[in-house]
């Protein structure tokens, strides 16, 4: 093959490119069936179409918003629906993309932070799609192709020197840790955005529309109290594994590492949602704008952590996205904001 590429022999370097894949067939055709399948894999290109879908049914539930509110409750409830099937669709591919990953890698869903992006989106999408059934307003579904959207957009832009699936640090080479610990805290990241996404979606319609009525209100703080209890459970049993991973590793249970610190302020935040919401110190906007704190904590924890580039967590060290992680701090602040600004809808509210 060299030799015709030196000559520009384009036949001779063809035939011995074909001669060399049938002698490695031969000898390892496990790896080659492997290496053809992450090849289509990454010519189908499953998570940017994923993403694609996502922000379909995001613009579709947006509509229907429009709708509800001059074309009346028909038509906005048929967009929904198409809404509600588009974040299905999306949540398919998505699931096809990350099990063909972990069969590709032979690896639990989460071993870098692109495929921890891939992950948090999928999980809370997943949510969303068991919420919206529990919940038909189309609240869960704008919160969960908003996290699917974004995080793919982030996974995007992580997986930009083209290899996705690095290989192993030595002390992460571990199955079942990978599978206990590391999913667990990531599951309890996804519930805790998912929160914070489904309290921006309360504290913006009920600032600049009129489409959240007292009922509506009840059902929406429902449902962010119930992702926190989940986000609150995961996140602290993530943490505990993690300590215990740290213990049979480094020889300690707990060492203030920067990420270790990042997880307890995940359960904190969390914990303290729950504590204000049962000694009665917040209500309805309280509770959103203390959820809609649970994404700064979350987002300083997954990725302002490996900005540090100190502890033994920095594996996923990363220097290049300041500005974004600012620029999304700045917004969540702005939508905390919104829990001091009038209802467009007063009477009535607060009840929840």
């Amino acid at each position: 093959m060299m030799t015709a590429a030196s000559e520009r022999d384009a036949e001779g370097f063809n035939t011995n490119v074909a001669s060399y894949t049938g002698l490695l067939d031969e000898s390892m055709p496990g790896v080659m069936r492997r290496m053809r399948l992450e090849v289509l894999f990454n010519r189908a290109s499953l998570f940017t179409g994923a993403m694609a879908v996502y922000v379909l049914a995001f613009v579709g539930v947006c509509l229907s918003f429009v709708a509800r509110s001059r074309a009346g409750s028909g038509a906005a409830e048929r967009i929904r629906t198409g809404s509600f099937a588009l974040l299905i669709a999306a949540v398919l591919v998505h699931t096809i993309a990350v099990a063909l990953r972990m069969y590709l890698q032979g690896r639990p869903p989460v071993t870098n932070l692109y495929s921890s992006a891939v992950f948090v989106g999928w999980a809370a999408a997943v949510a969303g799609v068991f919420m919206e059934r529990l919940y038909p307003l189309g609240v869960a579904i704008l919160g969960s192709a908003t996290i699917g959207a974004g995080t793919l957009i982030v996974a995007h832009n992580l997986g930009n020197d083209g290899d996705t699936m690095q290989m192993m640090q030595a002390v992460l080479d571990s199955n079942f840790w990978l599978a206990t610990h590391v999913i667990t805290i990531t599951l309890g990241y996804s519930a805790t955005f998912l929160a914070g996404a489904l309290a921006a979606v309360y504290l913006l319609g009920r600032v600049f529309t009129r489409a959240v009525t007292p009922e509506r209100e009840r059902a929406i703080i429902r449902m962010v109290y119930g992702v926190v209890c989940f986000a609150m459970l995961l996140s602290f049993v993530g943490t505990v594994l993690g300590g215990i991973w740290a213990d049979q590793s480094w020889g300690r249970f707990w060492g203030w590492d920067p990420k270790e610190n990042g997880a307890a302020l995940v359960v904190l935040i969390n914990a303290t949602i729950l504590h204000a919401r049962w000694g009665g110190l917040v209500r309805a906007r309280g509770i959103a704008a203390l959820a809609v704190a649970g994404n700064i904590v979350t987002v300083w924890s997954w990725f302002g952590t490996n900005m540090l580039g100190v502890g033994l967590h920095a594996y996923g060290f990363m220097d290049s996205a300041s500005f974004w992680l600012a620029a999304f701090v700045a917004s969540q602040f702005l939508l905390m904001g919104l829990a001091s600004a009038p209802n467009r809808l007063s009477k009535g509210m607060e009840s929840a």
